[in-house]
């Protein structure tokens, strides 16, 4: 009986890592084709897609996967046009929240993440309500570093800035443009990156602590469940006291 547990045990986690990858390869295909849609299938020529390609290789997405949703973009397979949609508004605690989707049904992405911040405690703002506190950046993560070689590495290739945050790991800062082409001049001087992607940063933070910390990781999740989003950023700090 005790095996058979186990066995369902194991199961469940393997059905909900295979869940999680099967919803992270859906947003990097939808990245891909909205990359391409905007910039061109060619990788050299559009660093957003040369970005999006290195992600989808650090999730092990497989190439012809990749491919598909490239030439997708590119108008050169059929299929409903993905479009990308930013919405903004405030979550519990007056946390500022940037939501990122790339969809086919712009009505239904809509109603959907209004309908999260109604449920959770949240406030569906217009467009420029929180945007003016968040700096769009690309953001590189190097372990089993040394600090010399990483900032001169990283300095010669274009990085902004480089922090140190112990034990051989750097967190390594670039214009959103760049961030492929340091990553590349990290790596071919054998220094291990473990990912790169380029994110909004807030300039600003919220602590939060008890139910409001609560609600507010809450309406987190919920967002982060839609199908459509890609990316969901927040200026929320946690109050660890």
């Amino acid at each position: 009986m005790s095996g058979h547990s186990k066995w369902n045990t194991i199961k469940h986690k393997k059905a909900l890592i295979d869940a999680k990858r099967g919803k992270m390869f859906t947003r990097v295909i939808k990245e891909l084709t909205v990359a391409a849609r905007m910039g061109g299938s060619d990788p050299d020529s559009n660093p957003r897609l040369r970005t999006t390609i290195q992600t989808a290789k650090d999730v092990n997405m497989p190439k012809d996967t990749m491919e598909r949703a490239i030439k997708k973009g590119a108008g050169e397979l059929g299929g409903a046009a993905i479009e990308e949609i930013v919405y903004e508004g405030y979550g519990p605690g007056g946390v500022a929240l940037m939501i990122n989707l790339s969809t086919d049904n712009k009505n239904r992405a809509a109603a959907e993440i209004r309908h999260a911040f109604s449920r959770n405690g949240g406030n569906f703002g217009a467009t420029g309500c929180v945007s003016y506190l968040f700096t769009r950046k690309g953001m590189i993560d190097v372990e089993e570093g040394e600090e010399d070689a990483v900032m001169e590495a990283a300095l010669d290739a274009g990085a902004v800035d480089i922090e140190n945050q112990g034990d051989g790991y750097f967190q390594v800062e670039t214009e959103p443009e760049t961030v492929q082409q340091v990553r590349e001049a990290l790596e071919a001087k054998k220094i291990k990156v473990t990912g790169s992607a380029v994110r909004l940063i807030p300039s600003t933070s919220v602590k939060l602590s008890g139910k409001e910390l609560e609600s507010c990781q809450k309406l987190i999740e919920s967002i982060e469940e839609n199908d459509d989003v890609t990316e969901v950023s927040s200026n929320l700090e946690p109050d660890e006291e």
